[in-house]
């Protein structure tokens, strides 16, 4: 098959050409012939991440039926294979009775490509989509199949390791009883009071999303389970949870369907006005059966420590306000700290700045002035979003467990079957 484009269609992925392995036994083959490989699902990453010297190949033809699995105790979980999007398994849970505790705003997107970037949904208290994962299985560069699980030595190293360590073949994520969620919105929140009451905002839903174009003003997505309390599982805020109503931040509550970007069509976007509906269907922006978001766009994202991030976002500002012109909408996002050595939230709780830009030339040019101003705030990027070239010490400063990844990816894949150009230009792999 020929190369892909990415999602976006802003760039087509290197490699010699897209193969589709049919058997195990064949990609088996593939991954040993001694040719560099990497592996390509939903595409929807903005940089050269899966790009590859050798071969890119799709699992797709490799998709087996989910497999839900309950324990004596009713813990459940359920195992997925690697071109299995969100899309898809929601639904399917659903029927059967479980949910996932957290989404992206895409259901488009894979499953193992979001846990292996440790892409995000929104919550106080909800991990990364990696933090739902208890085991997966790779085909490692010796053309065998590991198991990994939650408790051995190399699993919090293996879960978001950027398809470094071999082909996850699946992934089995935790999973609960299934429940409702009802979104609403506000509009023209007064920007400034969302950074000076940042945990109380974030602490009145569920999972909350506060869209913004750098003009002062925002919208704050709220969506919340309809089994809990607002704040219930928010971080302890003391007298401050009063704010969470947002009634003293100015704004108004919408009078009908938004989308996040000004001029986008709402019809493309999951129910609002605080209709609750299952959790597949609420905690993604988008539906599954509209183009996401702009569709022809760019994207970056920072992933802050939640205790100095409304002073890096002020620190931010002004740079994302001098480049309006080029920005569709910035979403700021939390997410609860977790384990997992590369993920953005290793070690500490979380709040991602999100920006949706313009397909255009002048966005690559704005990255390293906008990480100029975010660098004293120890920012880590979004493994499959836009960043500039980064100083590889510094980068690796960021993670306290680098030096143990980069020993991992060598103790995996000696020779580099699946280092590709992203891990090698970062340091994680020579």
């Amino acid at each position: 098959m020929p190369v892909p484009r990415a999602w976006a269609g802003h760039r087509t992925y290197g490699g010699r050409a897209l193969l589709a392995p049919r058997t195990l036994e064949a990609l088996a083959r593939l991954v040993t012939s001694g040719e560099p490989v990497r592996a390509v699902g939903s595409r929807h990453s903005f940089n050269d991440l899966v790009d590859s010297d050798g071969a890119l190949v799709t699992l797709t033809h490799l998709e087996r039926e989910p497999v839900l699995a309950v324990a004596p105790d009713g813990a459940a979980t359920v195992t997925v294979s690697a071109g299995t999007t969100y899309g898809r398994l929601g639904p399917w849970l659903h029927e059967r009775g479980y949910a996932l505790a957290a989404l992206a705003s895409l259901p488009h997107i894979s499953v193992v490509g979001a846990v292996t970037t440790a892409t995000h949904g929104s919550g106080d208290a909800i991990r990364t989509l990696a933090g739902a994962v208890v085991g997966l299985e790779l085909l490692t560069a010796q053309g065998d199949v590991r198991a990994l699980h939650r408790g051995d030595p190399d699993f919090a190293g293996a879960v978001v390791a950027l398809g470094g360590l071999g082909l996850v073949l699946t992934v089995t994520l935790a999973v609960e009883p299934t429940y409702e969620v009802a979104q609403t919105v506000r509009d023209d929140v007064a920007l400034d009071g969302v950074l000076a009451h940042l945990d109380a905002v974030f602490a009145g839903a569920t999972s909350v999303s506060v869209f913004t174009r750098w003009d002062g003003r925002a919208a704050v997505w709220r969506k919340q389970r309809t089994d809990a309390d607002p704040g219930t599982a928010a971080r302890d805020l003391g007298d401050r949870t009063a704010l969470v109503d947002l009634s003293g931040l100015g704004g108004r509550d919408a009078d009908g369907p938004r989308h996040p970007l000004p001029d986008g069509d709402p019809v493309a976007c999951t129910p609002q006005l605080g209709e609750p509906g299952p959790w597949f269907a609420r905690l993604p922006h988008f539906r599954l059966e509209f183009t996401p978001s702009a569709g022809a766009e760019l994207q970056s994202e920072y992933l802050l420590p939640r205790e100095a991030a409304a002073d890096a976002i002020r620190a931010a500002a002004p740079v994302l306000a001098e480049a309006r012109d080029l920005v569709l909408v910035s979403e700021l996002r939390s997410m609860a700290a977790d384990d997992l050595w590369l993920s953005g939230a290793y070690g500490r709780d979380t709040v991602g700045l999100h920006t949706t830009w313009r397909q255009d030339s002048r966005v690559p040019g704005v990255l390293p002035r906008l990480e100029e101003a975010l660098a004293p705030y120890a920012p880590r990027p979004h493994w499959g979003k836009l960043f500039a070239d980064p100083d590889p010490a510094g980068l690796a400063a960021s993670y306290p467990r680098w030096a143990d990844q980069v020993d991992l990816f060598l103790r995996y894949d000696p020779d580099g079957v699946f280092a590709g150009p992203l891990l090698r230009r970062v340091g994680l792999r020579p």
